[in-house]
C-alpha cells in the first residue's frame, strides 16, 4: 500500500468557542485546510510551525518526538485543535514539527473520528459501518 492522504480541515478550537459566547464572529474564526499525511505510526495530529502561527494555537506543553529517521526532537504541543474529514469532527491537541515540516493525521484522532484506510482505493473513508455516527454541524 502506498501514501495515504487526505484534506483536513484544521479549526482554531478556542476561537470556535468565543464564537459560541458571541465574543467573536464566525467570519473571524482561524482555520485552514491541509493536505494531510494519513499515518497510523503516528499517534497524534502532528501540525508545522507555519500552521501553529497561522492559527495562532496555544502551547501548553513540551514533549520529545522520535522522527522517522530516529531523531528525538523536542516539540512544542498545541491544544484545542478541531480536525474536521467528511461528516466527522474531532478535538485533540497537536504536536508542533519545526519549520514547515509535513503534517501527520495520526491514530488518535482517526479513531475518534472513525474513519479508516480503504487500502484498495489508498484513501481515508468514514466507516461504512457507521456512516452517519459522528455526523455533526458547523455553528
Amino acid at each position: 500500500m502506498g501514501l495515504v492522504y487526505a484534506d483536513i480541515q484544521i479549526i482554531n478550537g478556542d476561537d470556535l468557542g468565543l464564537v459560541r459566547r458571541n465574543l467573536m464572529d464566525k467570519d473571524e474564526v482561524k482555520s485552514m485546510w491541509i493536505n494531510m499525511l494519513v499515518d497510523t505510526g503516528s499517534y497524534m495530529l502532528c501540525i508545522n510551525e507555519n500552521i501553529q502561527a497561522q492559527l495562532q494555537l496555544p502551547v501548553v506543553e513540551k514533549r520529545n518526538a522520535v522522527t522517522a529517521d530516529g531523531r528525538v526532537l523536542e516539540c512544542d504541543v498545541v491544544d484545542n485543535v478541531q480536525v474536521r474529514f467528511k461528516n466527522r469532527a474531532t478535538t485533540c491537541r497537536a504536536m508542533v514539527l519545526p519549520g514547515d515540516n509535513e503534517t501527520l493525521l495520526g491514530a488518535i484522532p482517526l479513531e475518534d473520528m472513525d474513519v479508516l484506510i480503504h487500502p484498495l482505493r489508498q484513501e481515508l473513508i468514514v466507516n461504512p459501518e457507521h456512516p452517519y455516527f459522528a455526523q455533526m454541524k458547523l455553528k
